[in-house]
């Protein structure tokens, strides 16, 4: 366990959480590494370390610039209202940054712009021409997440362009059979263009040592080891026009890949806070020469961008590098991958519908340690858990003893602690919970917290305040059981402050005093008066559960997307989140909806996943649409049936043809895609009001 003994000078501590991504809501699976993060951040401001939170969006790329154009708005107007909400919900779980910025930013751009330059001076910039599949309708050259086909290795259908979710398989976009781009459905071709590139392999001996130096966890550093025996790769780090981000500088019509300064966002968001507050100083914190200390907490997804190329563009800009990266694992729910179809793809909001933020916070905290594992969210034990430690042992204990010194006592305490011993035991436990939380095992923490409250509520029940009450002369005894009582919850509440600091504010209020910092628990409350006590926290309903994971399913399901060829569904598809964007109803007033009955329906050559419905609207003339339905529907299965269709979309060149309208579909892809029925006594033509 670390050694946490403070000294009179305090810390001075620059911590960062990885960047959201500016084309989706915040999600639970988000929530694990932000609530991890600002529990390790509030420890540290408690015992009064100079400890600095700063994170921002990640704002750039093809994905935003796509959305944005789907959206009818400009990616700027598409990244602040998300950077609006993103704020508020983590506002509202208590993640308490100290500046949350953007990474479409002016200090970002400089910063990029100085790092680039740096590094080229230094000959780690190289230029090449390479080939990629090009999107000849969108005028754009396709990332793999936006190109499928058939993979090569075992012929699987629907798969993107670099690996197989059928057997696994790596492999170059070229190689897909039959690709097509998932933005306009069109077929790639393939397009020469210059790319500029970091020379990683001139790092390989700097990162080897710093890999093995102490910054990451071994288990990280044995699988960055893999790196190094195949030999490090020059990475590319340049994107052609169209793109939404920030030019290179002398590189007309080429752009910084989104990961080059994504984490140099971390930088400029400290750097705007830098410029508000006269307490920090930039240089002081990323100077090469900085004896500041500088922490990531990240997702083992993203470890080569922080572990390997981000130190590599430090040093190669002679800026100081990381002194530590925390890693944590995916969260499970239920023991499997989160799912829209089953409900427990839960969006912050959504959870903040139904269920109070503090009781994730201390289910977080108490599976949490510093190893890589998942970590897992299961809803019996998380009720449980929630219910018997916080409701049914933690707040038991000022509940059933406030009541006897208000009531009995004018709400003051004792003059004198008469269980000096037992005071000490739970104020000794200080240095190894602090210990605890300094290495991020909040887990341990948790536990050593826990069975304190069960020494505490044991002494309650061996003392028995409700029974001496009704004896004569006992009144002394009663106060002074009480008192005791309170001060082992007051110090409870302390050392778990950083995890709920919504119930220590309420503790604090009820208690009287001033806000709880880690030094207090060498004094104690005598002679002092408390306030009446009103309820803390309340315990988890069932019911409360499942109207979240409803109403996270009736979200899913009411994300109603056209067939795959759109450049809307390919970014949600892209980043896996599930948006529903507010619109006026007048815009919605717009939206003709018709019943259709589908007169024929037929395969489209060369397309996997379209479908060629010929619709019958009640008009002289059918509509011919194209739907992205064919993974769920065998087209014979459909003709006679009805359906619902836009009917007054503008009709869409596609490379197969005109498609005249949109059936309106809805599920999480793949076989569960369902068309939407009318009742039996629709007529074809009758408008859905």
């Amino acid at each position: 366990m670390t050694d946490v003994t403070q000294n009179n000078t305090p810390r001075k501590i620059l911590v960062t959480s990885a960047l959201p991504y500016a084309n989706g809501s915040i999600h639970m699976g988000h929530l694990l590494e932000y609530i991890q993060t600002d529990i390790w951040v509030r420890f540290q401001k408690m015992r009064g370390e100079l400890c600095t939170y700063v994170c921002a969006d990640d704002t750039h790329g093809t994905a935003i610039m796509l959305k944005a154009e789907q959206m009818g708005i400009t990616p700027e107007a598409l990244i602040n209202d998300v950077n609006q909400e993103h704020q508020e919900d983590f506002r509202r779980f208590n993640i308490a940054f100290d500046n949350y910025y953007s990474t479409h930013s002016e200090e970002n751009r400089e910063i990029s712009s100085y790092i680039y330059l740096k590094n080229r001076a230094k000959g780690h910039i190289t230029t090449r021409n390479i080939s990629q599949l090009f999107d000849p309708e969108k005028e754009l050259f396709l990332a793999d997440r936006f190109v499928k086909g058939g993979c090569p290795k075992c012929g699987a259908e629907d798969q993107y362009g670099d690996n197989c979710e059928v057997c696994s398989a790596t492999y170059d976009a070229h190689e897909l059979k039959n690709p097509h781009s998932t933005i306009s459905g069109a077929t790639p071709v393939e397009k020469e263009s210059e790319h500029y590139f970091f020379n990683l392999p001139n790092f390989q001996d700097m990162l080897a040592e710093w890999i093995r130096a102490g910054h990451l966890q071994e288990e990280v550093a044995n699988k960055l080891s893999e790196w190094f025996e195949a030999g490090l790769k020059p990475w590319d780090i340049s994107r052609d026009a169209p793109y939404f981000g920030f030019e290179i500088p002398e590189a007309p019509g080429k752009y910084f890949y989104v990961w080059l300064d994504a984490p140099i966002g971390y930088m400029a968001s400290f750097k705007n806070l830098c410029e508000r507050r006269d307490d920090l100083d930039f240089d002081s914190y990323w100077g090469k020469d900085s004896t500041a200390e500088l922490y990531h907490f990240i997702g083992k997804d993203i470890v080569n961008f922080h572990a390997l190329f981000w130190p590599a563009l430090l040093s190669g800009a002679d800026l100081r590098t990381p002194s530590g990266i925390f890693v944590h694992g995916f969260l499970t729910v239920n023991g499997e991958k989160m799912s829209k179809s089953r409900g427990t793809f839960i969006k912050a909001s959504t959870y903040l519908n139904h269920l109070d933020p503090e009781y994730l916070r201390y289910y977080f905290a108490a599976k949490l340690n510093k190893r890589v594992n998942d970590l897992d969210l299961n809803f019996e034990d998380f009720s449980q858990r929630v219910n018997s430690d916080l409701v049914g042992k933690l707040v038991n204990i000022a509940s059933r003893s406030a009541g006897f010194i208000y009531k009995k006592f004018d709400g003051q305490l004792s003059s004198e602690v008469t269980e000096g011993e037992l005071i000490a035991t739970f104020q000794n436990a200080a240095g190894d919970i602090a210990g605890y939380y300094e290495d991020r095992e909040f887990g341990k923490a948790i536990r050593e917290i826990m069975s304190l409250a069960d020494i505490a509520n044991q002494y309650v029940d061996e003392k028995k305040p409700w029974v001496l009450a009704k004896e004569e002369g006992q009144e002394k005894a009663v106060q002074d059981i009480c008192s005791t009582a309170i001060n082992l919850y007051r110090l409870l509440v302390l050392y778990l402050k950083p995890v709920l600091p919504t119930l220590a504010e309420k503790s604090e209020a009820f208690l009287n005093i001033e806000a709880l910092s880690w030094n207090d628990k060498d004094t104690l409350l005598t002679s002092h008066q408390i306030n009446k006590f009103k309820p803390l926290m309340t315990r988890i309903e069932q019911e409360k559960i499942d109207a979240m994971i409803a109403e996270s399913k009736a979200e899913s399901q009411s994300n109603v997307t056209p067939a795959k060829a759109t450049a809307a569904e390919s970014v949600n598809n892209a980043s896996q989140e599930a948006i529903a964007d507010e619109i006026e109803f007048n815009d919605f007033s717009k939206v003709d909806l018709r019943v259709a009955r589908i007169v024929k329906a037929q395969s489209v050559e060369k397309a996997d996943k379209l479908l060629q419905l010929t619709l019958d609207i009640g008009e002289e003339k059918t509509r011919n649409v194209f739907a992205g339905i064919k993974s769920a529907y065998q087209a014979e299965e459909l003709e006679g049936r009805l359906t619902v269709m836009v009917a007054n979309l503008k009709p869409r060149k596609m490379r197969f043809g005109i498609s005249e309208g949109m059936v309106l579909a809805a599920g999480p892809g793949g076989k569960e895609i369902w068309i939407l029925n009318p009742d039996e006594g629709a007529k074809p033509g009758m408008r859905i009001q």
